[in-house]
């Protein structure tokens, strides 16, 4: 896959944004896409730190199967970089035997102030070849409506 970029607007301002990555309560709340739940069982929020999320699937089935176990993902994500209400740069590699969901794959979400809100960017560089282009962009996209209600209410 070549690098992917999913962008939305979101009525919060930026710090707001920024600051429900390092809420670990907030980014297990919110990260999980549609059909999933978040569990965060490490969290250091610090350039070079990050995060281990257990993603679970609330109804798996052979068409949705996890990554590490039949019916969930785990993902180690590091911090690589922290730009107060500007930027995040996460390098994610999941937990898994399976070659196709292996390697680094590097996350940059960019909050741009707007009139009307934040356009929250997301940018993928070298996903792991056994996620399917649309699947991921689809998953982006919830996390994205997620982020939008949990700032929201």
């Amino acid at each position: 896959m070549r690098p992917m970029k999913v962008s939305r607007l979101v009525r919060a301002p930026a710090q707001t944004l920024y600051d429900a990555f390092l809420d670990p309560e907030a980014l297990a709340a919110w990260l999980p896409p549609e059909g999933m739940r978040g569990e965060i069982s490490r969290f250091e929020p610090w350039e070079g730190g990050g995060y281990r999320m257990r993603l679970s699937y609330e109804s798996p089935s052979p068409a949705r199967r996890g990554k590490t176990e039949p019916d969930a993902d785990v993902v180690d994500v590091r911090f690589v970089e922290l730009a107060p209400a500007a930027r995040i740069v996460q390098a994610a590699d999941f937990d898994t035997k399976d070659l196709a969901f292996g390697g680094t794959m590097t996350m940059t979400w960019t909050f741009t102030e707007r009139a009307a809100g934040t356009e929250v960017s997301v940018e993928v560089e070298n996903p792991p070849p056994g996620i399917r282009e649309e699947d991921h962009a689809a998953g982006i996209r919830s996390s994205l409506e997620n982020l939008a209600r949990f700032v929201s209410g």
